[in-house]
C-alpha cells in the first residue's frame, strides 16, 4: 500500500508507525484508519520485527478524530443509527483491538496530545513513554459523546476505576509530570531524549527471546480474565513451549557463558 497518512520504518527487530498528518495534529480520518490497520497488519506478519513503537509527526500524537468545518466528526460524517455503529466497529475500533492482540510489545511515543481515540490507541500500547509536551485528554462527553474506541475498557485497567471515572466525566487533560505519578505513562523523559530514550527501551526489549516475549504477553492480557487457576494452567503450557525452544537453549548456555544471547524465534 502507498501510504498517505502513515509512516512505516523498520529497523533492527523494531518497526515504528508513525501517524503523519502533523498539520491536522494527526486527527484521525478514514484514510488514517485504513493505513493504520494496513501498517499493523505488516508487522504482525513480519517475524523480523519485535517490538513496535506507535508515534505521531509534528507536535501532536494523535488529536483524536478530525472535525469537520460543518462540525462532524470525518469518520462518521452524514451516518445516524447503523451506520455509525458500523464505522466505529470496523474502523477505529480496529485499531485499539490489533494493538491489543498484536504478540509483540508495544510502546506508545507520546510527543503531544493524545486526545479521544488518539489517547485510546496510547493505551492500547503496552507502554507508554512520553515527553513534557506529552497530555491526555478523553474530551467525548464534552461534545455530546461517550468513548467508543475501547478507552471505558482500557483505562480502569491502566490507572484504576476512581481515577479513569474522573477523567472520563470531567473531560480534563491529564498533563505529563500528573500522567507519569498515576501510572499513565511508564516514563517521563525531556522532548529532546524521547526519541531516543524510547528507542533504547525498545532495543532493550527486542534482545531478548521473541517466543518468550509474545507468550509474556499473551498471559499478561488473557490473565486479566482468568482467576488463578487458569491463568497457572496457562502459564505452565507457555512455559513448557517456551522451554522446548532453541532459544531457550541458547538463552542458558550464553548465562553459562557470560555473554549476550542471540536469539533467532525458534
Amino acid at each position: 500500500m502507498d501510504f498517505q497518512t502513515v509512516i512505516l520504518r523498520k529497523e533492527v527487530h523494531i518497526a515504528t508507525i508513525i501517524m503523519n498528518r502533523p498539520d491536522r495534529l494527526n486527527a484521525i480520518n478514514s484514510r488514517l484508519v485504513e493505513e493504520l490497520i494496513t501498517a499493523l497488519d505488516n508487522v504482525a506478519k513480519d517475524d523480523e520485527i519485535r517490538v513496535v513503537i506507535l508515534t505521531g509527526a509534528g507536535r501532536a500524537f494523535c488529536a483524536g478524530g478530525d472535525i469537520t468545518k460543518e462540525g462532524e466528526v470525518q469518520l462518521v460524517s452524514g451516518v445516524k443509527g447503523e451506520g455509525w455503529r458500523q464505522a466505529v466497529r470496523h474502523g477505529v475500533q480496529v485499531i485499539v483491538q490489533n494493538l491489543l492482540n498484536l504478540d509483540k510489545p508495544t510502546i506508545a511515543m507520546v510527543n503531544g496530545a493524545a486526545v479521544g481515540g488518539g489517547c485510546d490507541f496510547a493505551l492500547a500500547c503496552d507502554l507508554r513513554i512520553g515527553s513534557e509536551n506529552a497530555q491526555f485528554m478523553v474530551g467525548f462527553t464534552r461534545i455530546g459523546l461517550t468513548p467508543g474506541t475501547g478507552g471505558t475498557w482500557l483505562m480502569p485497567r491502566v490507572i484504576g476505576l476512581a481515577r479513569a471515572a474522573e477523567f472520563l466525566f470531567t473531560g480534563d487533560p491529564i498533563k505529563a509530570e500528573e500522567a507519569e505519578r498515576i501510572g499513565l505513562l511508564n516514563r517521563l523523559v525531556p522532548a529532546q531524549d524521547l526519541e531516543k530514550e524510547t528507542k533504547a527501551l525498545a532495543s532493550k526489549i527486542a534482545r531478548n527471546a521473541p517466543i518468550a516475549l509474545r507468550l509474556s504477553k499473551l498471559q499478561l492480557y488473557k490473565g486479566l480474565q482468568m482467576d488463578l487457576g487458569t491463568a497457572s494452567e496457562v502459564a505452565a503450557a507457555c512455559e513448557t513451549i517456551a522451554g522446548s525452544s532453541e532459544d531457550y537453549a541458547e538463552g542458558v548456555k550464553a548465562f553459562l557463558e557470560k555473554r549476550e544471547a542471540t536469539f533467532t524465534g525458534r
